[in-house]
């Protein structure tokens, strides 16, 4: 048993790194890893089955958590994008399928477990690889989650659904579901997560003792499997349904901390359990089937997709992404094949090939997304690319940036009497803000001949305020070697940016710093403190952070001597505070100044 352990923890820990590097998500390098050291390959391990039989719960704690976030006004906000595209693409994507397999001769119940394990899609992977390239925010990358949380509420309807199609067994049902107990199951948990769990979690957090608190949510959540699978529901579905009751309690987020590093576990190694299933001979003996599947079946949900981001006027590169980043069949699907073929469904040989033909469909996802946008993105960017427009304006200021940050910078120095050119890279945002009589001007501030068209030779100042810290890095030095006279203010996303722009001598303003530091402020305040001493301490962490931020940037990449100020920061703010303290009870009557 240990040996197995540590064979398990040696593969994920070579495996899903380098995958992860490489682009192609953690869940293939699982699947990989499990390969590698399964029967079809090194045989390292010999009985997958009992394996897969234990990390099943990775799989149950993975649902729990499902059901904690499934919060009903959440659900609510997002009604149309989860309920409108992803119902439309988990109906026609099984039906398609399922009927295309039954007009190959399938029996039924065959073609519809694989219509409904094709309907999935690997989250993961999906958000693993928007996550890369910074195109979650974007249109195509929120309706792409939308759909991925529908095919996640649905994974129990289809469990149902699989236990009610599943063949009778010899002198009795074949899941022994019982109607009134199925009834009792869920009316017992509303009534205790709605009048016991609260009091019991209270009186456990009250203890102070965090392993009780871990132990009492392993608990819940095996208690609950254990209920549903007695009365003849799946144990997924008994954890969902905790999940979902649990999903507006104070404690939730406790409770998703707690479960979270078990479920990373155990889910892994169902995943290596799953590639340890995987039958590589297919690969070799049928690859037209295992390969042509695959892209048949990515081929077949694109395209659905891209009709349904059509159908609700999601066009042009956002439409493609959609398409594309969900195209695959995910890791759920293993969840249903392997839950099929344990009630009998879904006979071995299908089963087999069905898991080799998602493991390919999960490898084509990186390898698609990346010649989306290294290939066919780009082109359309160039083709759709708006000309930057005529700007007539001559100012004395120009803010380059017109978003949150920028606008405030604007409508202070507007105010102040100052000519102020606004120039903003996003089409929409300038005709937004033109609706309400700002006078902003399309294009690109890190290009030169943009900035000249701007005035820039002219003007006494350039604010850079744009959401990129290494465009607005490079634009200083831009600025800064073709018009020295110019004097440069920018605004520092975080604190390696501010680094960055300390070090070219450029004024700069980190965008949430001053205002988290009110807000400590505000909650000193809160505590009891005097608002003189609120601030003055404030004032002086602000100070003494600005102080070290100079000293720090000199050290830029040397982690180790990072580290040191950093301990020695904190050291002498805590003195300086507690002098500055002792002051604010001896002086009450110093006025306050920003």
């Amino acid at each position: 048993m240990l040996q197995d352990t540590l064979i398990f923890l040696v593969a994920a820990v070579l495996a899903v790194p380098l995958f992860k590097r490489l682009g192609l998500g953690a869940v293939l390098g699982y699947l990989i890893a499990g390969v590698i050291i399964g029967p079809a390959g090194l045989k390292l391990i010999d009985n997958p089955d009992s394996v897969l039989k234990f990390a099943e719960f990775g799989v149950v704690l993975l649902l729990f958590l499902v059901g904690l976030e499934l919060n009903p006004k959440k659900l609510w906000q997002l009604r149309v994008p989860i309920f409108g595209m992803g119902g439309l693409q988990v109906f026609v994507t099984a039906a398609i399928v399922a009927g295309v397999m039954i007009a190959a001769g399938l029996p039924w119940p065959i073609a519809l477990v694989i219509g409904i394990a094709a309907l999935q899609s690997s989250t993961s992977v999906a958000l693993a690889l928007m996550a890369e390239r910074n195109l979650l925010p974007t249109p195509g990358g929120r309706s792409a989650l939308s759909v991925s949380l529908f095919q996640d509420i649905m994974v129990i309807p289809i469990l149902l659904l699989l236990a009610a199609i599943a063949p009778v067994k010899e002198g009795g049902a074949a899941h022994g579901f019982s109607l009134w107990q199925g009834i009792a199951l869920i009316v017992g948990m509303v009534v205790i997560a709605r009048f016991a769990m609260r009091p019991v979690l209270r009186f456990i957090a009250n203890t102070g003792l965090r392993e009780v608190f871990i132990a009492f949510s392993l608990l819940l959540v095996l208690g609950a499997a254990f209920a549903a699978e007695h009365v003849g529901f799946s144990m997924a579905l008994g954890t969902f349904l905790a999940g979902v009751l649990l999903a507006e309690s104070e404690y939730r987020h406790e409770l998703n901390l707690d479960i979270e590093p078990f479920k990373g576990l155990l889910l892994g190694l169902f995943f290596i359990a799953v590639g340890m299933s995987v039958q590589m001979r297919l690969f070799v003996e049928q690859p037209l089937l295992v390969i042509g599947g695959a892209l048949a079946l990515v081929l077949l949900k694109a395209a659905v997709l891209y009709g349904i981001a059509r159908l609700f006027k999601l066009c042009g590169q956002d439409g493609l992404l959609f398409a594309v980043i969900i195209s695959q069949v995910g890791e759920f699907a293993f969840v249903i094949l392997t839950a099929a073929r344990a009630q009998g469904t879904l006979p071995g040989p299908y089963a087999d090939i069905m898991n080799a033909i998602v493991a390919a469909s999960i490898l084509t996802t990186p390898l698609l997304f990346m010649a989306l946008t290294r290939f066919v993105m780009p082109r359309m960017n160039a083709q759709a690319a708006r000309e930057a427009d005529t700007i007539e304006e001559r100012n004395e200021i120009i803010v380059a940036g017109f978003g949150r940050f920028g606008q405030v910078v604007a409508r202070l120095l507007m105010a102040r009497g100052y000519g102020v050119t606004l120039i903003d890279h996003n089409a929409d945002q300038v005709e937004f803000t033109r609706r309400f009589g700002f006078k902003s001007y399309y294009g690109d501030a890190s290009r030169i001949d943009v900035l000249e068209a701007a005035g820039i030779a002219q003007a006494r100042a350039l604010v850079l305020a744009i959401d990129d810290g290494g465009v607005i890095a490079e634009t200083v030095r831009l600025v800064q070697a073709r018009f020295p006279q110019v004097q440069v203010l920018a605004r520092a996303i975080g604190r390696t940016d501010a680094y960055d722009l300390e070090n070219l001598g450029v004024v700069h303003e980190r965008e949430t710093f001053r205002a988290a530091a009110r807000l400590g402020e505000k909650t000193l305040i809160a505590l009891g403190e005097t608002p003189h001493q609120a601030h003055l301490a404030t004032r002086t962490f602000i100070a003494h952070d600005e102080k070290m931020l100079k000293e720090s940037a000199k050290h830029r990449g040397d982690t180790k001597t990072l580290i040191s100020l950093a301990d020695r920061s904190r050291a002498d703010l805590s003195a300086l505070l507690t002098r500055e303290g002792r002051k604010a009870q001896d002086d009450e009557s110093e006025p306050l100044r920003w």
